[in-house]
C-alpha cells in the first residue's frame, strides 16, 4: 500500500477498534542506508534514505484521562501506557519505543493529553530498515501534532534516540531517527555523524531506484560483535595519536601500520576508506554518476566483508548474484547494508529493470542458500509527516 492507501487502512481501523473517527493521522518512514556502515560512531559520515514503508498512526483525544491506549493493528495487540505521572518502562515490550518518547515530551514539561492510538508499520521486522526509528519517530510526530507543539526536527530525532538508548536498551547511532525526521521525497541525506550537519543529496531521477533484499536470516554471531568493533575501532583510533578514525587518513594508517596488530588495522582500513567512499558516493549521486556510485557500492561490501569481517554468506550471495546480473541487466552496484550478520543488502538499479532483477535475484538466492529472500523497489521517500490534523 501507499502511503495514502496506509492512512486511509489505519483511519478506518481506528473507527473499528474505537468507535469514532480519527483526529489525526500521522507516519513517518523506515530507512535504507545507502553506503557509509559502521561510520557512524567513529564520527564520520552516512547517506541514508527514508523508504516507501511506514509506520503510520491515528490517533483521537481519548475520553478517560490519564493514559495513552493503543492498538497495533497489524498484531492485534493493545498497550496502555499511564501518563498521570513520569512514564517508565513496561509491557507489551513494543511499547517502550513508545513510551521513551513520551517520556521525553514530559521531561520538556510538554502537557501530553490522553490519547487513543491505532497503529500499522509497514517497516520489516529484523531486517535492519529502522523500524524502531520509524516508530518512535511517527510517536513524536502524534505529540506534535496532539500538543500543538512542533519540535525542531533535530530535536525530534535526538529525543527518539535517546528513547531507544533508554527504553530499548539500544545504544544505536544517530542516523536512523535523523533520517526519519528529516527526510524528503527525492533525497538522500548525507549525515556528519561529529557535528550533526545534513545535507539533502537529490536522487529525482524516475530512471534508477533502489532494491532493498532481506535475507530474512540474522546470525545470532552478531549480537556481541558490535561492541567488539567500536572497541576495535578506539583501540586503532589511539595508535594512530586521533580522537577518533574520522581525523585519520590513509597516508596515516600506513604509517603507522607496525604500531598494532592486524585486526586494528584491518578495522580502521575499513572505516577510513567507507568515509571516503562516502563522500564520493553523494557527489556521484549529485552528478548522475549511477555507475561511478555503483562501484563504490561494490567496495564498501568488500570491505565489510573482509576487513570489518560483518558480512555472512547469504549477504554476499546476493552482491554476488547482483554483481552477475550486471550493469547488461540493470545493476550498476549492490552491497550489504545495515549491521551485518544478515539483514538486507541494497542495490542500485534500473528502474525499468527492477521486475527482472527481482525475479533473478529470488531464483538464484534460492537455489544458492535454499532460503527464500523478501525483495522491494523503493524510490527515496518523504520524511515524517502530519497526514490529518
Amino acid at each position: 500500500m501507499n502511503l495514502q492507501d496506509l492512512a486511509a487502512h489505519v483511519a478506518e481501523q481506528f473507527q473499528n477498534h474505537y468507535g469514532r473517527p480519527a483526529r489525526w493521522i500521522v507516519a513517518a518512514p523506515g530507512r535504507v542506508n545507502f553506503i557509509g556502515e559502521h561510520t557512524d560512531y567513529n564520527d564520520g559520515f552516512v547517506l541514508p534514505m527514508a523508504i516507501e514503508r511506514y509506520a503510520v498512526m491515528a490517533a483521537d483525544t481519548a475520553s478517560v484521562p490519564g493514559a495513552i491506549s493503543v492498538y497495533d493493528t497489524q498484531f492485534k495487540e493493545s498497550a496502555k501506557i499511564d501518563i498521570s505521572q513520569p512514564v517508565t518502562k513496561g509491557q507489551p515490550k513494543w511499547s517502550n519505543y513508545l513510551r521513551g518518547v513520551i517520556a521525553g515530551f514530559q521531561q520538556r514539561a510538554l502537557a501530553v493529553p490522553a490519547l487513543d492510538v491505532a497503529m500499522i508499520s509497514t517497516v520489516p521486522l529484523g531486517g535492519g530498515l529502522s523500524s524502531s526509528a520509524a516508530l518512535e519517530v511517527c510517536t513524536a510526530t502524534l505529540l506534535e501534532a496532539a500538543t500543538g507543539k512542533a519540535l525542531d526536527p533535530v530535536e525530534k530525532a535526538l529525543l527518539a534516540q535517546k528513547a531507544e538508548h533508554e527504553f530499548a536498551g539500544v545504544p544505536c547511532g544517530i542516523m536512523d531517527q535523523f533520517i526519519s525526521a528529516l527526510g524528503r521525497e527525492g533525497h538522500l541525506l548525507l549525515l556528519d555523524c561529529r557535528t550533526r550537519k545534513t545535507e539533502l543529496v537529490p536522487m529525482s531521477d524516475p530512471s534508477v531506484a533502489l532494491l532493498i533484499v532481506n535475507t530474512n536470516v540474522k546470525h545470532e554471531l552478531g549480537s556481541g560483535e558490535y561492541a567488539k568493533r567500536r572497541a576495535e575501532c578506539e583501540s586503532a583510533a589511539r595508535a594512530l595519536g586521533v580522537a577518533s578514525l574520522r581525523d585519520a587518513t590513509p597516508e596515516q594508517l600506513a604509517a603507522h601500520q607496525g604500531k598494532m596488530d592486524g585486526v586494528a588495522y584491518r578495522r580502521a582500513r575499513h572505516v577510513i576508506g567507507e568515509i571516503e567512499r562516502t563522500v564520493h558516493a553523494a557527489e556521484g549521486l549529485r552528478a548522475s554518476n549511477w555507475i561511478g556510485a555503483g562501484q563504490l557500492m561494490y567496495a564498501s561490501h568488500a570491505s565489510l566483508r573482509d576487513d570489518y569481517e560483518v558480512s555472512c554468506k547469504e549477504l554476499d550471495a546476493v552482491v554476488e548474484i547482483a554483481g552477475d546480473i550486471g550493469l547488461a541487466g540493470g545493476v550498476y552496484g549492490c552491497r550489504m547494508t545495515g549491521g551485518g550478520f544478515g539483514g538486507c543488502a541494497v542495490a542500485l538499479v534500473k528502474a525499468d529493470q527492477v521486475v527482472a532483477i527481482t525475479e533473478r535475484i529470488a531464483s538464484l538466492y534460492h537455489v544458492k542458500t535454499g532460503l527464500e529472500a523478501t525483495i522491494f523497489s523503493s524510490r527515496p521517500a518523504t520524511g515524517a509527516s502530519i497526514l490529518r490534523g
